[in-house]
């Protein structure tokens, strides 16, 4: 409905995921290296993919679909 709405949920989404993972990262240990490890690789490969979208005529639009499921997977899989 308000183009700027899917933003906002991103936004407030991520802040979730963010709470998640530096909970794991405090807990330290083999966890916590894995998710540091998968952090930095997921934030490389979501922005190429996203420079891709962009470069072959994708809209911000899909760019922040692609960052919303990657978000709720990464919501469910640390919220287990």
């Amino acid at each position: 409905m308000y183009p700027w709405m899917s933003a906002w949920m991103l936004a407030a989404e991520s802040s979730r995921v963010i709470a998640l993972r530096s909970m794991r990262l405090a807990a330290g240990g083999h966890r916590a290296r894995a998710e540091a490890t998968r952090m930095v690789s997921e934030k490389i490969s979501e922005a190429f993919g996203a420079g891709v979208t962009l470069a072959t005529g994708g809209t911000p639009a899909k760019v922040i679909r692609q960052y919303r499921k990657r978000v709720a997977a990464n919501a469910r899989r640390l919220s287990r």
